[in-house]
């Protein structure tokens, strides 16, 4: 029909109207268009619409030559002068009419003057009843009829086809031939039209017409060529035959050109039909006919259709139309109203729309859609409210206002505007008329988000059609009401109704969201019956949901049974192959795939397949993609350039992030500096995440919790208390310290600078808590030695009703394993999959070795391993070989095996080749230990130097054993020298056994007493201060030192907190918070 389907882009196309032709029913075959581009649209809707003076049915002035040439065929009544002027006065009177009163009355006074019997008046009798609309009385006229000509049959046939009736047509049709009566072309032409109608199902009668066609006088008849020109490229969709038949009419008048030039434009070709616009204006100079408002209407609809250059075509075909005269033209007007809104060229469609001499709801319709379009709400209301009383407002006006109102710049604003409306339409008594004001106000609230009142009109509509349940399963996913949705969907179904696309798309999405397989595979397996699988967007939310709860065996399965693919699918699969650790490489070669096969990357494809190429820490890779993204031309785009700096910073490369975020400039955002921080995170270069973040907050850069989160891990990971309690002041003012994912943050943050004291007391105001809370604050228990606080902490944490997961398991084994706690931890392991269905992973596996480790019993080990579920790995073999060398070489057997694992495994990993030294050395074997050393050194791998740092007021301070590189380098050693005489007067004699050399007792003596941490605390005693003493080393205290740090803090009355490589020790009063079991 021919007005705006609002969101459709298509433009309105009209009837072509020609005087000099005898049946109007041929001419709106020929120009005519849909929404949908199957169908055309039917000449009564049309006048109804933009009421052209259309010509009536059957012209009765041709028609009369047709009638007085056949009457010497027919035995009709001879009729005198005064009956010839009665009979030429009723049909004057009525020929016009398309009232039934007066097609009753015409037929009445036929009947009276006893002109039954007259062919002509009987064929003008059918034709007013074919313009009422009363086919009934028109068959029946027909059928009492006792002689009938060719035009007697092409007035029923038009007229079935004029009022939406095209199989009716074509058995009248067939019913005329088996009669024996050729027909004329203007049956022919009908009957045509009629085929057109029916669609693909009328193919196979439109083919046998043709042939009966080209077998007649017809064959190169304009009229009926140009129907068939209307049928093969409108209908059929078979361009290369319209073009035949129209190369083939001899004579061709305006109505051939405009037929095939809007089947070029319906077909998206818009450089075929300006290339025949061309040949028109060229072949047509000097004839009678030049373009008119119908081929500039189709030419209107090709430029729009022409993504590339259409605004080009289009901004040149406004120039043509104001030269030809045609730019006040309703039907043009309208139709560059809405091509320039579709452009979203406002202000040229706004501009043309005041120009217009004369504006009806289409140009109206039109204008509003393409402001809505371009997210100018406020406008379409405006241009609704200025108009609406003088235009006839249709319910397609009323949809586009609606569907306004979600596009303010305010959306509360525009929510109450839109129930002002809705409370206009229920004081006109409209909200129960039409079913599209019912989707329109479901569609409105629904993107207003106002889901509740969407539900209340839903739920309130007498009459629901399909879309009516779309708009609202599609409202409830978009709000997130998921469960909602997907019950709505079945809801739909118990009414019989099908699914379309669009309803399983959005309840699939449901499902995606839910993680529901279940229900998402029951709704695959209606898309399947329905052959809704074979629409591209429906395999793409396949796509979506199976990567959500099923996997990449899947995902590839859906996308390799897809018959078609668009750009969407590729970015599903390689999205869904990227998020995948095992099936990263194949994400890479699915993105090849798509570059062999000539798709053109868009922004969300180089965000997946970066996704896939930082897991693989490949550098040339990374630069290759990169380039690309130079190529076309998205180096600049924000998305792609946050991408590109977590990438990057995953794969080490901090250079190339660095030189990104400083091109950025003003394009940074959240995710920016989040990514750069986590960079510096990932790469260990901690004081430059810290520093970061610093900078950040000093430029006035607005953090969010991701932000605090990141910044708060950062801290974390050096200890960097200080700093810390900076960036929680910050979440303070920033009124995040409420949220639970920051607040998480801030007691992981606290516990692991060593203040679990601040972690409990943060912990125990929260107003809510999830798991990442509890395992934090039971993490933080474990690592300072509370295993009871922290096994305490978990009975809470399932009193509380939260269920624990992985994490929370490996908080309590650890905590068990520092308290020496085996029958508990065994029973805690075990509680995993038996009451909570959590299946142990490699990381439990090893704090069960641990705990029997530090318990002394490795008897148990071995047998322990012997019975995993998958095989050991580095984590498990190396707290093996740790757990040996406390055993003062007792258990060197299994400390070798797991030292060969280890090196099968990790041949280049120093720390393996030192713990077996260590084993050794516990042992006193140090031919053993030279061996390991030889090891290590044929392997090339580096030791990492022990160290020990404290932070200060004017910096952090670093030490290494013996170390006398620092400034107050006399004082320290000094400050030493007389912390060991006085440990020495309270009982304290070294623990030679940790220093691994094959050295006498006063030397191992000697090199006891310079290591790091107490060099460091040494340091710090040389200042004035009665804070605790906070020290952090990056491997595990020796038992020395441990020993040693219980004397100084009595010593010189100051706890001591020392952070190693696995747990922090609180040193007080000559006791150590994990009571010498460590």
């Amino acid at each position: 029909m021919l007005r705006f389907l609002f969101p459709s882009t298509q433009i309105p196309t009209r009837v072509t109207c020609n005087s000099t032709l005898a049946f109007t029913s041929f001419a709106p075959s020929l120009f005519t268009t849909s929404a949908t581009n199957q169908h055309l649209c039917r000449p009564h809707v049309l006048h109804s619409l933009i009421n052209p003076s259309l010509p009536s049915s059957i012209p009765l002035e041709n028609l009369l030559t047709h009638y007085k040439t056949s009457q010497s065929q027919l035995s009709s009544p001879p009729f005198s002068a005064s009956s010839f002027e009665l009979r030429e006065s009723l049909v004057t009177r009525y020929r016009d009419s398309r009232s039934l009163t007066d097609a009753k009355e015409f037929h009445l006074q036929v009947l009276k003057h006893g002109f039954n019997e007259d062919v002509y008046l009987s064929n003008s009798v059918i034709n007013v009843y074919v313009r009422a609309g009363d086919l009934i009385s028109a068959r029946k006229v027909f059928d009492e009829m006792h002689e009938r000509n060719p035009v007697t049959w092409a007035c029923l046939i038009s007229g079935y086809n004029q009022n939406g009736m095209p199989n009716e047509a074509c058995e009248v049709f067939k019913e005329m031939i088996s009669m024996g009566v050729w027909p004329t072309h203007y049956a022919f032409g009908s009957v045509l039209r009629a085929c057109q109608e029916l669609g693909p199902c009328g193919l196979q009668f439109g083919l046998q017409i043709h042939g009966m066609i080209s077998k007649s006088q017809y064959s190169f008849d304009v009229v009926v060529c140009n129907v068939m020109i209307s049928m093969y490229g409108s209908c059929l969709g078979s361009i290369a035959d319209a073009r035949r038949i129209f190369d083939d009419i001899q004579v061709k008048n305006s109505i051939s050109w405009n037929s095939v030039i809007s089947v070029y434009s319906q077909t998206g070709d818009p450089v075929s039909a300006f290339k025949l616009f061309t040949r028109m204006q060229t072949e047509c100079i000097g004839s009678s006919f030049n373009p008119d408002e119908y081929t500039f209407g189709s030419l209107i609809t090709a430029a729009c259709s022409s993504i590339n250059f259409g605004l080009c075509l289009l901004e040149q075909m406004l120039s043509t139309i104001t030269k030809s005269g045609f730019l006040s033209d309703l039907y043009v007007g309208s139709a560059l109203v809405n091509g320039f809104a579709s452009f979203g060229l406002t202000n040229y469609a706004t501009k043309i729309f005041g120009q217009m001499s004369s504006r009806n709801v289409v140009s109206m319709n039109g204008l509003m859609v393409g402001l809505v379009r371009q997210k100018c709400g406020e406008e379409a209301a405006k241009v609704f409210m200025e108009m609406m009383n003088l235009v006839d407002v249709n319910f397609d006006s009323y949809s586009i206002l609606l569907s306004s109102f979600s596009e303010f710049s305010e959306l509360e604003h525009g929510r109450r505007k839109g129930r002002e409306v809705h409370s206009y339409l229920i004081r006109r008594g409209l909200d129960d008329t039409a079913v599209p004001l019912g989707n329109g106000l479901i569609k409105m609230y629904t993107r207003c988000g106002d889901i509740t009142a969407a539900t209340s009109v839903f739920r309130l509509m007498v009459n629901k059609d399909l879309v009516s349940w779309n708009t609202m399963i599609s409202g409830l996913d978009q709000n997130q009401c998921f469960e909602d949705a997907v019950s709505t969907f079945y809801g739909m179904r118990r009414t019989g109704l099908m699914p379309s696309n669009y309803t399983v798309i959005s309840a699939l999405s449901s499902c995606a969201s839910l993680g529901w397989r279940i229900n998402g595979q029951q709704i695959h397996g209606k898309a399947l019956k329905l052959g809704l699988d074979v629409d591209v967007s429906v395999s793409n939310a396949l796509l979506a949901l199976y990567a959500t709860i099923g996997g990449p065996p899947e995902c590839k399965n859906i996308f390799s049974l897809m018959l078609d693919h668009d750009l969407v699918s590729w970015n599903s699969v390689i999205g869904a192959l990227a998020d995948s650790e095992s099936s990263v490489p194949e994400a890479v070669k699915c993105f090849l795939d798509m570059m062999y096969y000539g798709w053109v990357p868009n922004k969300i494809t180089f965000i997946n397949i970066l996704v896939a190429a930082s897991s693989l820490s490949l550098s040339k890779l990374n630069h290759q993609i990169h380039a690309l993204v130079i190529k076309h031309c998205l180096a600049n785009d924000r998305s792609i350039e946050n991408a590109l700096l977590a990438c990057y910073g995953k794969c080490g490369e901090m250079d190339e992030c660095e030189k990104i975020f400083s091109r950025m400039s003003e394009r940074r955002d959240e995710a920016s500096w989040n990514s750069m921080i986590s960079g510096y995170i990932h790469n260990e270069l901690l004081d430059k995440a810290v520093h970061l973040a610093r900078f950040m907050m000093q430029k006035g850069q607005k953090l969010d919790g991701f932000t605090f989160a990141t910044v708060l891990s950062a801290c974390a990971s050096v200890a960097t208390l200080e700093h810390g309690m900076e960036v929680h002041a910050c979440s303070i003012r920033a009124c995040l310290e409420s949220d639970v994912v920051v607040g998480s943050a801030i007691i992981d943050m606290y516990s692991k600078c060593g203040r679990i004291d601040y972690a409990s007391r943060f912990f125990n105001m929260m107003p809510v808590r999830n798991v990442y809370s509890w395992n934090s604050m039971i993490s933080g228990y474990a690592r300072h030695g509370h295993g009871d606080k922290a096994l305490e902490l978990f009975m809470r944490m399932k009193l509380d009703g939260q269920l624990p997961d992985h994490v929370t398991f490996v908080g309590v084994l650890s905590a068990c394993s520092h308290v020496g706690l085996v029958d508990e931890g065994f029973s805690h392991f075990s509680s995993m999959k038996e009451v909570y269905g959590l299946a142990p992973k490699m990381e439990h596996f090893s704090c069960i070795v641990d705990l029997l480790g530090r318990a002394g019993e490795l008897d148990k080990i071995e047998d322990f391993i012997n019975t995993m579920p998958m095989k050991p790995n580095v984590l498990i073999w190396r707290t093996v070989l740790g757990a040996c060398c406390r055993t003062n070489g007792q258990k060197t057997e299994l400390g070798r095996k797991a030292a060969e694992m280890l090196f099968e495994l990790e041949p280049q990993n120093a720390a393996n080749y030192v713990l077996l030294a260590n084993m050794y050395a516990s042992g006193g074997n140090w031919d053993g230990v030279a061996e390991a050393r030889v090891a290590m050194k044929k392997a090339a791998a580096k030791k990492e130097a022990g160290c020990s740092w404290v932070k200060m007021k004017d910096g952090v301070h670093v030490f290494v054993a013996g170390d006398k590189s620092h400034p107050d380098n006399d004082m320290i050693y000094a400050k030493l020298k007389e912390l060991n005489r006085k440990m020495r007067d309270a009982g304290y004699v070294p623990e030679t056994r940790f220093a691994l050399y094959d050295l006498e007792a006063e030397s191992k003596e000697e090199i006891l007493s310079y290591h790091s941490e107490k060099l460091a605390v040494a340091f710090v005693l040389t200042r004035n201060s009665r804070l605790p003493i906070r020290i952090m080393k990056n491997l595990r205290v020796c038992g020395d030192c441990h020993m040693a740090f219980k004397y100084i803090s009595k010593i010189v009355g100051r706890v001591i907190i020392l952070r190693d490589s696995n747990r922090f020790h609180h040193f007080d009063e000559g006791k150590c918070s994990c009571g010498d079991y460590w």
